[in-house]
This record gives C-alpha cells, sequence and structure tokens, in this order.
C-alpha cells in the first residue's frame, strides 16, 4: 500500500516557501533525502508557484499531494482552475518565465495534467532507484 502525505494552503505566494518546506519534511520522514529529493523540491516548488500565480479562482487552495508507491514517487500539485490546462512551450531566451514545464520535463521520469471534476492536477513521477531497462509507468491517475 501506497504511502501518501497531503496538504493545503491558500493560494497566495507567501506560502510558497512553506509548501516546501512540507514536501522537504514529508520526504525526509520517508527518508528520501540529497540528490533524491533536490529534484522532487525542485519541481514542487515550480509546480506550486506554478499554481500560485495562474490559478483565476479567488481564494483558492492548492493542494500538494505525494505518493510512493515502491521504487517512484508521485508529485501532484491540484488547483480549482480546472479549464486551464498547462502546456509545455519553447520560451524565447529574453523571456522571463514560461520554462517551468521544460523543467518538470526534464527532471520527472514521466509528468502531465488531467481535468477532474472540480480541479486540474499536475503531475510528475520520479524514480527513487536506478532501474536499469526498466522504464516508470506513467500513471493514468496518480
Amino acid at each position: 500500500m501506497p504511502a501518501t502525505e497531503t496538504f493545503r494552503f491558500p493560494k497566495r505566494r507567501q506560502h510558497v516557501p512553506g509548501a516546501r518546506q512540507q514536501v522537504r519534511k514529508a520526504l525526509a520522514n520517508w527518508g528520501i533525502t540529497g540528490e533524491l529529493a533536490d529534484p522532487v523540491l525542485l519541481l514542487a516548488n515550480e509546480l506550486v508557484t506554478n499554481a500560485v500565480t495562474h490559478c483565476r479562482v479567488s481564494c483558492a487552495q492548492v493542494e500538494v499531494r505525494l505518493t510512493l508507491r515502491e521504487a517512484h514517487l508521485v508529485l501532484e500539485v491540484s488547483d480549482p482552475d480546472r479549464d486551464r490546462l498547462p502546456r509545455l512551450r519553447d520560451s524565447a531566451p529574453d523571456e522571463e518565465g514560461g520554462r517551468g514545464l521544460a523543467l518538470v520535463a526534464a527532471l520527472a521520469e514521466a509528468w502531465g495534467s488531467r481535468q477532474e471534476p472540480y480541479t486540474k492536477c499536475v503531475w510528475a513521477v520520479f524514480a527513487l532507484t536506478e532501474q536499469p531497462g526498466r522504464p516508470p509507468r506513467a500513471p493514468s491517475t496518480p
């Protein structure tokens, strides 16, 4: 049975560091630290920042869920702006933003987004150990 940690916070920039701290604490409780934790923390920060920045629903909450499944960790970030799914795009060198999902694609084993009844969810899967010749399964609904 997978281990899961879920937490919610108001959609405000000031809560992003607290969300990152909660992710760090959950990972440490599972013994995931150092080089294994670094990409998860970086992408958690990116996805939470995206949710806070781009969600157009006022007084919204952002939900972060971490699920540990065998040798994989699934990070999910949800917000109530369900009709605005993120998309990967090419950013010009002089643009200040727009590279976050490219970073997600580069550091996660798999990633994607889905619409749920009242929210959208952006998810990323991380392999916690090297498994030569065995690609990670991308969950249809992490």
